[in-house]
């Protein structure tokens, strides 16, 4: 998802050809090559240094020019008419997944795509972890950066070659995460995230050079870190806010991106407020037993035949299964319950009169998908373990979608946008979320699946100027609310362990589900 912009890049080129006699009268090089800018319209410009490197052996042999400019400054200067090739990438920071888009920043094309895992993760998955971990001993920081340095790097390096671009031709990149990440990438310390009240080192937004930085794309190319919302909301919250649109809606709206450290909106065009929870990687694909991210043979869909108890799944790809992704963790948690194959604190039913259903070494497990279908050759199972790490993730989500709502003073019908972003591939079944009470429970049409909006967002601010200044007044605009001081989160968690909820009355969708579910126990 990402609303289209008029393409107005930060960067962009001037093609200028140039008289046999450049120089008038002692002009430098740098004079003569400004003077020809101005006499085409475009005066008040200045030099980069490594722009004024190259002029002595550009000018020395080609009547024509193309000038590369960000910002006002001539950041390269090249022979010939090179300005139809001028381009961008869109990075998105993830604390799971380093994701990036390469972008015509002629036209606003999307060339390529690439991700890769974020390697810090072997010094701990989630955000608290890494923060321990950079704090806790000399040159840890800087081989966190150095890791994701190195992510951003091979991203780059497989967009340019997927797309037939040197990198010296990407000369903008934005790149948006949470905090922490925003931090990590610029070798900033960490601690004062650590202790509240969690202030950021820096919160506007920033440019920096790529060669400050280590970044693979031209050297004198800018890259802008947009503004940050709080410690533990980002740019990459500021990005799902601009792709969405929900700051620009009449109606009430929520967002909720989903990762390993989940965001929360709730507003409209009148304010919105936000907050961060701390929901885990398990609908991303760790700590469940057959966890995948949303990748080729990851099964997406899920439903059980309330009749038999047969499981029919769509797979990514439709390749062999291998396990499942977010979309169909949620999928089989509803279905389970709804067939009475869990109960409402989601233990097992292993009574019920199927074999799908078996007795394991933590309590029991149910098959997904047999041995000889799979792509991995074993019995894809969700275990008791598994629905219980499931259920604490969507327990912190709708908790803080709960707050957020009353924070603003919204009850859950009065929503005419649900967005829901993040782990979850290209599918997202709303009566699935709300059935395990993930969601608020509003009707199915009024959910919207987005997708990354943070590399949308991303997108938008590559592409247009205009798109960054609103991401700057976002990032001001918004009040955030600290979850970890707020006395109501842990009753409000503990209560949406339940499926759907401790108060199963907020959800009555849920309950007209359940009074569906099929007698499946043996009496």
């Amino acid at each position: 998802m990402g609303r289209p912009v008029e393409v107005s890049p930060l960067a962009w080129k001037l093609h200028l050809s140039l008289p046999e006699t450049l120089l008038k009268g002692g002009e430098s090089y740098a004079e003569g090559l400004l003077r020809a800018a101005e006499e085409a319209g475009v005066g008040e410009l200045r030099l980069s240094l490594s722009a004024m490197r190259q002029l002595p052996k550009v000018l020395s042999s080609a009547l024509d020019v193309t000038l590369t400019i960000s910002d006002g400054r001539v950041i390269s200067v090249e022979g010939g008419d090179t300005s139809g090739r001028l381009y961008g990438v869109a990075l998105d920071l993830g604390t799971s997944k380093i994701v990036g888009h390469l972008v015509s920043l002629v036209d606003g094309e999307t060339l390529a795509m690439a991700s890769t895992e974020n390697p810090q993760a072997v010094h701990g998955e989630d955000i608290i972890s890494r923060i321990t971990f950079a704090l806790d001993g000399p040159g840890n920081l800087d081989e966190l950066r150095r890791l994701l340095l190195e992510a951003v790097n091979r991203v780059l390096e497989t967009l340019c070659a997927e797309a037939g671009v040197a990198p010296g031709e990407v000369y903008e990149a934005v790149a948006v995460g949470n905090t922490l990440m925003h931090h990590l990438f610029l070798g900033l310390e960490p601690s004062s995230l650590a202790r509240a009240p969690f202030n950021p080192v820096i919160r506007q937004g920033l440019s920096v050079t790529a060669r400050e930085l280590g970044v693979a794309i031209n050297p004198a190319g800018n890259v802008h870190l947009p503004a940050l919302v709080a410690g533990f909301v980002g740019s990459d919250a500021v990005a799902d806010l601009l792709a969405t649109g929900l700051c620009d809606s009449e109606a009430p709206a929520l967002l909720v991106d989903v990762g390993t450290n989940t965001e929360v909106f709730a507003g409209d065009r009148e304010g919105v407020v936000a907050c961060s929870c701390a929901s885990g990687p398990a609908f991303e694909g760790a700590h469940v037993s057959h966890g995948v991210k949303a990748v080729s043979g990851a099964i997406e869909r899920l439903r059980i035949d309330p009749e038999t108890l047969e499981v029919d799944y769509e797979i990514i790809d439709d390749a062999k299964p291998i396990g499942l992704c977010g979309s169909a963790m949620i999928d089989a948690l509803a279905e389970m319950w709804k067939n009475g194959l869990i109960d409402d604190l989601g233990r097992l039913n292993l009574d019920a009169e199927t074999s799908r259903m078996r007795a394991a070494a933590d309590g029991g497990e149910f098959v997904v998908a047999w041995s000889d279908a799979a792509g991995t050759g074993r019995d894809i199972t969700l275990t008791q373990r598994d629905v219980e790490e499931l259920l604490l993730a969507k327990a912190a989500i709708y908790a803080a979608c709960s707050i957020m709502l009353r924070r603003q003073g919204l009850k859950a019908e009065e929503l005419g946008r649900v967005y829901v972003a993040g782990a979850f591939g290209s599918y997202l079944d709303p009566e699935s979320a709300v059935a395990i009470g993930m969601l608020p429970d509003v009707p199915a049409e009024r959910i919207v699946f987005a997708g990354n909006t943070a590399v949308a967002g991303a997108r938008m601010i590559l592409l247009s100027t205009e798109a960054r200044r609103t991401a700057e007044a976002l990032a001001e605009g918004v009040r955030y609310h600290e979850l970890s001081l707020d006395p109501e989160f842990n009753r409000e968690f503990l209560n949406a362990v339940f499926i759907p909820h401790k108060e199963p009355e907020r959800f009555p969708t849920a309950l007209r589900l359940a009074r569906r579910r099929p007698r499946s126990t043996r009496s």
